[in-house]
C-alpha cells in the first residue's frame, strides 16, 4: 500500500477516534448539566424550541435575576396571552418586562436577534436559558455573535430524553448525535472567526429589536 494511502487511513482513523471521544465527553457534559441558582444579570434570554424553557426563563425574571426577558424565536402566530395562560404568571410581568422575538429561526439567528435587543437596552451580562443538550452549541454561537457579552448558562433538563442511559434509547441517541455534529460545526465557525479576526456586524440600536408583545 502506498505511503500516502497509509497516511490517509491513519488520519481518518485518528479523526474518527477523536470524534468518538469528543462525543462521549459531550454526552457526559449534557448528562451532568442541571439548572443552578445563577447570579443576577442584566437580563434573561430564552431560546424557544424545547419543553420548560419559557417557564424557566419567566421564573428567573420573577426572581429578579434580570431586568427583562427576551423570548427569542417565537412562532409568529403565538401571542403573549397564550404563553401567559400556559405558564400561569401575572399579566403585569408580561406587560412590563417580557419581549417577544419573532425573527429568529435557528440558533445563529437567536444570537443575532439577541444582539440587537441587548444593544438596544445596553445589556452586557445575560442569563441564557435553553435545553441542556442545546446549551453547548448555543454558547458557541452566542460567543461568536456577541463577543463582548458575558453569558451565564442556565440549562433546562429535557424530560422526554433519557440522558442517564442515552445509548439505550434510539430517540435520545439520535438527538445527541445530531446536536454533537451541529456543535462541531459551531465550534469550527467560532474558531475561524477568532483566528481570522473576523468582526461581527453589530446591529444598530433600534434595528429589528424585539418589543413587548400584546394580546
Amino acid at each position: 500500500m502506498p505511503k500516502a494511502a497509509k497516511f490517509l487511513m491513519a488520519f481518518v482513523l485518528a479523526c474518527g477516534i477523536a470524534a468518538g471521544v469528543g462525543f462521549l465527553a459531550f454526552a457526559h457534559a449534557v448528562k451532568q448539566a442541571a439548572p443552578a441558582n445563577p447570579p443576577a444579570a442584566d437580563a434573561v434570554v430564552v431560546l424557544t424550541g424545547g419543553e420548560d424553557r419559557i417557564e424557566a426563563g419567566i421564573k428567573l425574571l420573577a426572581q429578579r435575576k434580570g431586568k427583562r426577558l427576551l423570548i427569542s424565536g417565537v412562532n409568529p402566530s403565538t401571542r403573549a396571552a397564550e404563553i401567559e395562560r400556559l405558564t400561569g404568571y401575572d399579566r403585569r410581568l408580561f406587560d412590563c418586562c417580557i419581549d417577544f422575538g419573532y425573527v429568529a429561526v435557528d440558533t445563529t439567528t437567536n444570537a443575532e436577534e439577541t444582539r440587537a435587543w441587548a444593544a438596544n437596552w445596553r445589556f452586557s451580562r445575560l442569563i441564557l436559558v435553553t435545553s441542556s443538550y442545546h446549551m453547548p452549541r448555543s454558547l458557541l454561537e452566542f460567543s461568536r455573535v456577541l463577543p463582548d457579552v458575558e453569558l451565564l448558562p442556565y440549562p433546562v433538563v429535557t424530560r422526554s430524553l433519557q440522558l442517564d442511559a442515552w445509548w439505550q434509547h434510539r430517540h435520545t441517541a439520535r438527538v445527541m448525535g445530531v446536536e454533537y455534529v451541529k456543535f462541531l460545526a459551531s465550534a469550527v465557525r467560532l474558531a475561524v472567526a477568532r483566528v481570522l479576526g473576523i468582526g461581527q456586524r453589530h446591529a444598530a440600536v433600534g434595528d429589528d429589536v424585539p418589543r413587548p408583545a400584546r394580546g
